[in-house]
């Protein structure tokens, strides 16, 4: 295998790549780069750090399959539109896409590091064309063996957007034609050993039985429901290095397989869940940024000045400024903003700084604790959380966290296509299992009843729902009073969680001189997922950004549950609480 810095290719397409990553980081206050952007450059570089000093880590940057396929793609010619040249000049955005991809290679036996890819962007950047030259990239120069490549779209029309110019590219190359005896149809490409590119949509019943070496899917937005994309995921069976390429912009569905897979990026890219097999990467203006104000507008498009014209952008600009209905189109296509989608609550770089995993249950002793309770039935997650205030005012935070058996077997959360790596955080420890379907409320209670026995709990609160009210009553007959009891039930609504949810936010912002939490990855995970309403009267509930998201926040929920009793003074804290929610409410 070849490991030079690109012998035999036009240019140096790793320097490019990491000339491009270094700039992005270094836009520290977003002039020119979107947060996920940053992010993303960020993961390479620190990749390439940890490569160096960690030789068991397993993967590592091959400058040569970062330029070959950069090279390959240089040499199609352009099928559509006026160029000023013959072949593909592709731009640095496009390279630092391509060579990390390609790049990174596994230790073991030199195969792609990255088999999923999701790629967002606004319309025009020469997204469909680039994925294009990644076909056959992979169709031709990968050895492998009958390779099928298929390309999805939620109808038959949309997927053309990816196979025409294929299909055109070859058609225009007789020479990559005849070096990898290449055969162009009307509906499909095929080769010697007996592969092919062909087109298919979302009847994904139909679908089944393939075996794809690559799969794209083409504005993954528009789908209407997971079905095609679930069917190509579970189908890369007996493929040593399969690539499923997903480019789109953004959306409305916010429920949808489409905004799934764009929060799992963010989520990997914030940190919150390792997915060393996942590259994403998000063109969008920050929040905050004003959408017409033209400095922003580079941050969505990439291309800027190359396919994507300043001039058509003023113009959408002003006819979304004269019409609502132009403004959505506006914002959704060419700024790629998500409509209906609601802004994450916490600030996942801040909730990390209060990380440490070093807090163990002995620091809870001799504390005033407070028990948060968010308990779960069928298929779904029980969260408890131990918190305690220090005499450094700072809240102590541990979880724990339980789940049905039954909920591994289920196909939709196999590993690396649920909504988060459950069998990897059993396996570490961090997710309970109780047998069966149900969540086992005796071996919840069983560990309540643990922390009243070994530490000072002054409140259990649970949620409102049946389960809880039935365990708080038998642990008020055990351990309580009438005059005082130790558990207690807490309605979710804006009187109720306001002050405990506002206290959180603040000690997350003001970091680890006032919030110590023990770095689990189900809590941060959880804590990423959780969205807030904000009212006018300045009233706030933390929530799901859909009912019907996968992702949860019963851990967060939790947390809010045990600040309760905390921040009203009712659980007898033995603390200034006027001087602390001073403190927060001017941190807000």
């Amino acid at each position: 295998m070849q490991t030079t810095t690109g012998a035999g290719h036009a240019r140096d397409y790793a320097a490019t790549a990491l000339a491009y990553a270094k700039e992005a980081v270094a836009d520290r206050k977003g002039r020119r780069f979107c947060k996920w952007v940053r992010l993303a450059a960020k993961r390479h570089l620190d990749d390439l750090k940890r490569a160096k000093r960690d030789k068991a880590w397993g993967y590592r940057f091959d400058p040569w399959h970062a330029a070959d396929v950069c090279d390959f793609i240089e040499k199609l010619p352009h099928v559509e539109g006026a160029w000023d040249t013959s072949t593909i000049t592709l731009e640095p955005a496009q390279v630092f896409w391509l060579a990390v991809v390609f790049g990174w290679r596994r230790v073991a036996d030199g195969r792609r590091r990255f088999t999923n890819v999701y790629i967002e962007v606004a319309r025009k950047n020469a997204k469909s064309t680039l994925t294009a030259g990644v076909v056959l990239y992979c169709f031709c120069c990968e050895d492998e063996p009958a390779p099928y490549v298929f390309i999805g779209a939620s109808t038959g029309e949309q997927a053309q957007k990816v196979f025409h110019p294929a299909r055109m590219m070859a058609l225009k190359t007789p020479a990559l034609c005849e070096a990898f005896g290449l055969q162009v149809w009307s509906k499909s490409i095929t080769e010697p050993g007996g592969g092919y590119i062909k087109t298919i949509n979302s009847k994904a019943s139909t679908q089944d039985g393939h075996n794809p070496h690559v799969a794209v899917l083409d504005e993954l937005h528009a789908h209407k429901d997971r079905a095609l994309h679930d069917v190509m995921r579970s189908a890369f069976g007996a493929r040593k290095s399969p690539l499923f390429w997903k480019i789109t912009t953004a959306g409305y569905n916010v429920v949808g397989v489409c905004h799934e897979q764009r929060q799992m990026v963010a989520k990997v890219l914030d940190g919150v869940l390792q997915a060393d097999h996942y590259f994403g990467i998000i063109y969008t203006v920050d929040e905050g940024d004003d959408p017409y104000d033209e400095r922003v507008w580079g941050k969505a498009n990439p291309l800027l000045g190359v396919s994507v014209q300043v001039d058509e952008l003023r113009g959408f600009a002003a006819e979304a400024k004269a019409s609502p209905a132009s403004e959505g189109e506006f914002k959704t296509k060419r700024l790629n903003v998500w409509l209906g989608a609601a802004s994450a609550w916490l600030n996942m770089a801040q909730w990390k700084a209060c990380a440490d995993p070093s807090l163990a249950w002995e620091d809870f002793e001799g504390l005033d604790c407070y028990v948060g309770a968010d308990l779960a039935d069928k298929d779904d997650i029980t969260a408890l959380a131990l918190c305690a205030v220090d005499t450094a005012g700072r809240l102590l935070v541990k979880p724990v966290f339980f789940l049905p058996s039954a909920v591994l077997e289920q196909p939709d959360h196999a590993e690396g296509s649920g909504p988060a790596p459950y069998r990897t955080w059993v396996g570490q420890g961090h997710l309970r299992l109780t047998p069966g379907d149900w969540v086992d409320h005796g071996e919840v209670e069983a560990l309540i009843r643990e922390w009243l026995d070994r530490f000072s709990v002054r409140q259990v609160v649970f949620d409102q729902f049946a389960a809880g009210q039935q365990m708080a009553a038998r642990l008020n007959e055990d351990y309580g009073s009438p005059d005082a009891p130790v558990a207690s039930i807490l309605h979710k609504s804006a009187p109720n969680v306001t002050d405990p949810a506002k206290d959180l936010e603040a000690r997350v912002k003001a970091g680890p001189k006032r919030l110590r939490h023990d770095g689990s990855p189900v809590l941060a995970w959880m804590a990423s997922n959780a969205c807030v309403t904000r009212h006018v009267n300045g009233s706030i509930i933390p929530k799901k950004e859909s009912p019907m998201s996968p992702n949860k926040i019963d851990g967060i929920d939790a947390v809010i549950n045990a600040l309760a009793p905390i921040v009203t003074g009712s659980g007898r804290a033995g603390r200034d609480l006027s001087a602390l929610i001073e403190a927060r409410d001017g941190l807000l």
